[in-house]
């Protein structure tokens, strides 16, 4: 039995958005060759006059959620500041968006070799590691308020997996923005993999336990050393490949072999000549 009503349905609320855009960030000083970075998971959602998308499939309303992020923000390094920015860019450039949300989550990198509780940029100049799980949570509104050309902001924030473990000596999330190539590899009718000749590489390092004949009582000195070794190559080595386990076997006497696993973390550049932004070449 069909069950029909007689009084029209009313579309209450709506809203739209991109969930889950994940962003990387590197910022560039051409004097001092130091590299800032900022890796954000962001969700943006907005709310206006676009009840017709939902009851008319009336798309004249609806801003393609990729526009929502094509931003250009001096603010990025800043999570709430860049959160604010991109909600208030959305306002002044759709007239009929009424509010914008903005949920940004930044993801912890510290300088490889910058000690904990010092100034961040005695570190590497171009080389990171994640030296926590925790992960910073701002949540931006920014709606219209009187006529439209005022609006009102609100900015929430805090931690989440504050107590989450950090890298250990045999597992260590490290990234460098420059200084790692990719080229002559091997190429045929299958190949479509650009060569590169500077690229951001990323990797979680995962070393395997070496074996040798080792004092029971040096084992965690050996485990300090094989971390030291591994982050510093790393940051220091103008890579072509990995040359990290030499190190550790000539540098940990009783020590004969060690194992890597050095799985690719990608961070492709999105090209953004569209907006008069170059940023495919480093």
């Amino acid at each position: 039995m069909i069950t029909t009503v007689e009084q029209p349905c009313v579309l209450t609320a709506a809203q739209y958005g991109k969930d889950k855009v994940r962003v990387f960030r590197v910022v560039r000083d051409p004097e001092s060759k130091v590299h800032n970075i900022v890796e954000y998971n962001i969700t943006v959602m907005v709310e206006g006059a676009i009840e017709t998308s939902f009851t008319q499939a009336d798309n004249t309303v609806v801003v393609a959620t990729d526009s929502n992020l094509a931003k250009v923000s001096p603010h990025v390094l800043d999570p709430a500041r860049f959160g604010l920015h991109l909600g208030a860019y959305l306002l002044a450039r759709y007239g009929h968006i009424s509010a914008a949300f903005v949920t940004v989550e930044k993801l912890r990198w510290a300088r490889i070799g910058a000690d904990p509780g010092t100034d961040e940029a005695a570190g590497h100049k171009h080389a990171f590691w994640r030296d926590g799980e925790e992960k910073r949570i701002v949540e931006i509104e920014v709606a219209r308020r009187g006529d439209g050309n005022r609006a009102i902001a609100r900015v929430a924030g805090g931690l989440r997996d504050l107590l989450g473990a950090s890298g250990s000596w045999d597992e260590i999330s490290v990234l460098k923005t420059t200084g790692s190539a990719f080229e002559n590899f091997v190429r045929d009718e299958h190949t479509t993999l650009v060569e590169v000749a500077d690229r951001i590489f990323s990797t979680k390092t995962l070393t395997g336990p070496g074996q040798g004949e080792l004092d029971a009582w040096e084992d965690a000195k050996v485990a300090a050393h094989a971390r030291e070794i591994t982050v510093n190559v790393f940051a220091n080595d103008e890579s072509a490949s990995v040359q990290m386990a030499q190190r550790v076997l000539a540098e940990n006497a009783g020590l004969d072999n060690v194992q890597y696993i050095l799985p690719n973390k990608h961070y492709i550049p999105v090209d953004m000549k569209h907006i008069g932004v170059e940023n495919t070449t480093p």
